[in-house]
């Protein structure tokens, strides 16, 4: 049974991590990374369902490829020119 995200909903990062069914060393990296965005209350994250979707987005997921190719290109670049 899946859960439905609601948009502008709190939840806390086991909440996130549960519906993005993530580990907990994941969705630490991706705050530090600030691939998720998150208010801090208390010394806890908080985080909106609509960063969640947007995470979760085909659109996110097509800007991440782009980054990669990107990435992989200049990789490319300064082997070739080893």
């Amino acid at each position: 049974m899946s859960e439905e995200i609601k948009e502008n909903a709190v939840y806390t990062t086991e909440e996130a991590r549960n519906l993005l069914k993530i580990s907990e060393s994941t969705i630490k990296r991706m705050l530090k990374k600030g691939l998720i965005r998150a208010n801090k209350v208390g010394g806890q994250y908080r985080i909106l369902g609509k960063e969640i979707l947007r995470i979760i987005s085909p659109e996110l997921e097509h800007q991440s490829g782009r980054a990669y190719m990107k990435v992989k290109d200049k990789v490319v670049d300064v082997i070739n020119k080893w």
